[in-house]
């Protein structure tokens, strides 16, 4: 076996996602896809494994969500980066452009964002985005 494999399964590494990648547990970090993070709707704070297959693909899978909130903001994009931002009441939160451009995003859209529940995070995963004025959301 080569160093680092565990047989035909390759080699498994448990970390903690961030907002943009994953952290394994000496520190190293993990790139995630966007379009995973995004479709996962993965929130900083959520355990995940990746499997590293024999063949060199990375494999993630969601294993222990944290526990969330959601809120509501405004899509806006930082004066600085150009980078998307959601801004809910004064606070300012990342996210990833794949779920902006999934959602079909616009500057000024409402955005529900889900966040880690009673925590602070830099980082926001996308629910969905609502066009249009007007529109009151069901509690």
């Amino acid at each position: 076996l080569a160093a680092g494999t565990q047989g035909d399964r390759g080699r498994i590494i448990e970390g903690v996602f961030d907002g943009y990648q994953m952290i394994g547990p000496d520190g190293t970090k993990y790139s995630v896809p966007a379009n995973y993070s995004s479709k996962s709707k993965l929130v900083e704070g959520d355990l995940l494994k990746l499997t590293i297959a024999p063949d060199g693909s990375f494999i993630y899978k969601q294993i222990r969500p944290i526990d969330r909130e959601r809120m509501m903001g405004k899509l806006v994009r930082d004066k600085e980066t150009g980078e998307y931002r959601v801004l809910v009441e004064k606070k300012l939160f990342k996210v990833l452009l794949a779920s902006v451009t999934y959602y079909h995003g616009e500057i000024g859209d409402q955005v529900v964002i889900l966040v880690p529940k009673g925590g602070t995070s830099s980082w926001a995963s996308i629910d969905n985005i609502i066009k249009g004025a007007g529109i009151e959301m069901a509690s």
